[in-house]
């Protein structure tokens, strides 16, 4: 069992409820270790003091609070816990309100809301439940590690969630930030064809079927640079909708949309990559090949017709086999060597045929 990083009661009307916060989310960011260019040797941060050079333990260091002209107001840790011992110990819910009216933009983390004993199960699912049933959260606040926090108190399917907020005035202004259209005329055609779009490419939301892709291919990378094979790099970003082609544009990705070629793109993006990790040793070349088949099939069109489509694959370099192995979604292709791309592709044109 996971320990709680914060204890207190949860309280609402007269009713208080003893409870732990415990981390919702874990951090599979793959971490680097800074080193100096040419030795390998490591780098590292240290506190010093700025006057004498030396390094400071952590124990000895102090919050001062700058009074400008270099003069500061030192406070104490527990200093901190005792203007407000019993704040810091307690969720008070001060009012429910409709989750929907709360904009995203608001939640900063989450955390699993747990009971602190079985004989406060009976309160805990009372609230659960009710917050359920009404869609409503609980809006308090948390004063932890020295900081308050706004927060909303919510319903998952069996257990509490906190949320820590933004007050509202740390969340800026999009109208400060950048130009926001305004004036722009949308015609009755455009409008619609958008929705079907968004129609035709509505898929159910299943969490599951998404991973972090970036993360494998920086794994992709290092396992490349270790075995001393050629990194080969994804292609960039496509050429922004020109405004004069928009409805065409809105047209063709309908069409593409409803044969099933556009259908969930990163649902489907995220659902191959967690096949290929679960499958692993697995995804043969055989069934690399039979999956770029079937994308060979719907890719067709304009793209691969005339010199194009007869073109030998083996006069083509690397580059160039990569470039078509992402137009037929090849998966694994960026781990490829020549050959097993050059395999890919051709077992694709004839299963296409």
């Amino acid at each position: 069992m996971a320990r709680a990083m914060w204890t207190g009661v949860l309280s609402f009307g007269l009713v208080t409820l003893p409870v732990g916060l415990f981390t919702a989310t874990d951090d599979h960011t793959v971490h680097f270790h800074q080193l100096q260019r040419g030795t390998g040797d490591r780098i590292r941060n240290k506190r010093v003091n700025e006057r004498t050079g030396r390094e400071v333990k952590s124990e000895d260091i102090v919050k001062g609070y700058d009074m400008g002209d270099g003069q500061y107001v030192v406070v104490e840790p527990d200093e901190l816990d005792d203007i407000s011992p019993g704040r810091s110990k307690v969720v008070d819910i001060s009012g429910f309100v409709d989750l929907a009216d709360i904009e995203p933009v608001h939640f900063a983390r989450t955390y699993y809301l747990g009971p602190r004993g079985t004989e406060y199960f009976k309160v805990y699912e009372l609230l659960r439940s009710a917050l359920h049933r009404s869609r409503k959260a609980g809006i308090a606040t948390l004063t932890m590690r020295g900081k308050e926090y706004l927060t909303a108190v919510r319903a998952q399917e069996s257990v509490l969630v906190l949320h820590t907020m933004h007050y509202a005035d740390e969340i800026r202004d999009p109208r400060q930030e950048f130009d926001l259209p305004g004036r722009e005329k949308i015609s009755p055609g455009e409008l619609g064809t958008a929705e079907k779009l968004i129609e035709a490419l509505s898929v159910e939301w299943k969490p599951e079927d998404y991973h972090d892709t970036y993360e494998d291919r920086v794994r992709e990378l290092v396992a490349s640079k270790l075995e001393g094979r050629e990194v080969v790099t994804e292609a960039g970003p496509p050429e922004a909708t020109n405004v004069v082609d928009l409805m065409e544009a809105l047209n063709r990705s309908v069409e593409r949309a409803r044969s099933g070629k556009g259908r969930g793109g990163a649902r489907t993006t995220a659902a191959k990559g967690r096949r290929a990790k679960d499958t692993g040793a697995r995804d043969t070349k055989g069934a690399k090949g039979r999956k770029a088949a079937e994308r060979a099939k719907s890719v067709g069109g304009s793209r691969r017709k005339g010199a194009g489509k007869k073109q030998d694959l083996a006069a083509l370099s690397k580059k160039d086999l990569y470039a078509r192995a992402t137009d037929l979604g090849i998966p694994g292709r960026s781990s490829m060597s020549r050959d097993e791309l050059l395999e890919a592709l051709t077992g694709a044109a004839r299963a296409a045929a």
